[in-house]
Parts: structure tokens; sequence; C-alpha cells
């Protein structure tokens, strides 16, 4: 399981450097193959300046999942084109460094400096600037849309 956040710089190539704490784990699991792509919101949008990074058998049960949505729903058709049409298979190198495709550093506006997330499953990876306003976002909002849902949630 994923979590923690961490604060990560590409290179000049498009690069990230997974955390030292994660690289382990991720051999063991998929043998340092993932897949990274666009993430979504509640409405199948684009989440803007985020994108999703699944180590490979997470990221296949997710396909799995997608394939059995009905084919004439738009918003199934919207989940496959954005999250299955943009994914990218990447593999982690000796040094623990992943290269993020052009189209997708473009797509989340990550230039330079980039903030990892765990998420059990799977990693958020968000562009600093983008992290700064979400987090401020929900820290200042009254959003509460899904609350009545973890009610019975205890901490």
């Amino acid at each position: 399981m994923f979590r923690g956040i961490s604060s990560i710089n590409l290179d000049g190539k498009g690069r990230l450097a997974i955390p030292t704490r994660y690289r382990e784990e991720l051999q063991d699991c998929c043998e340092c193959q993932m897949v990274v792509t666009v993430a979504v919101n509640e409405r199948c949008v684009g989440e803007n300046g985020c994108l999703w990074l699944y180590p490979m058998p997470e990221w296949e049960k997710l396909e799995q999942t997608i394939s059995k949505l009905p084919t004439l729903n738009k918003m199934a058709g919207k989940l496959r084109r954005f999250v299955i049409g943009n994914a990218s298979e990447c593999e982690m190198d000796s040094q623990g460094r992943l290269l993020l495709p052009e189209k997708l550093r473009t797509f989340a506006h990550m230039d330079k400096k980039v903030v990892l997330i765990g998420q059990l499953n799977k990693f958020e990876l968000w562009s600093e600037d983008a992290w700064g306003a979400k987090e401020s976002e929900w820290l200042n909002g009254d959003d509460n849309e899904g609350l009545e849902e973890l009610g019975s949630l205890s901490f």
C-alpha cells in the first residue's frame, strides 16, 4: 500500500525519481512495470494538473473493470477515452526513475516540480502549483458532496 506525500523534481528529460521508500515494493509487486494516465474527476473530465500512476497489476484490474462497463454508456465511453486512451506504460530504471510522456506532462502542466501522493493501490502525481491550489480549495471549501456516505467510517 502506498501512502504519504513527496515533492520531486522532474529532470530535463521529463523523468522523476520514485522515492526510495517505494522502490522495493514496486520491484516486488510489478517488477517496476507501471502505467501512467490522466486522472479524471467525478464527471469523467481530466483533473487539472494530475496524473495517475499505477503498478501494472493494479492497472490490469482497472482495465478489467472498465472493460465491463456498457459500451453505449456516455460516461463509460468518456472514461475509456480519457483513462485508457491516454495510458502509457513506463518502467522504473535501475536508478528508480520513470520517464513521463511529454503529452501527459503537457496535459498536467508539469514542468519542474511535482508532488507524488500515495493513494493505497496507486499514486497521484500533481504539478506543484495544481496541488497547492487543490489543497487550498479543499481546506477552504464547503464541498460536502458524498459526506453522508462516509458517515459510518470511524477514524
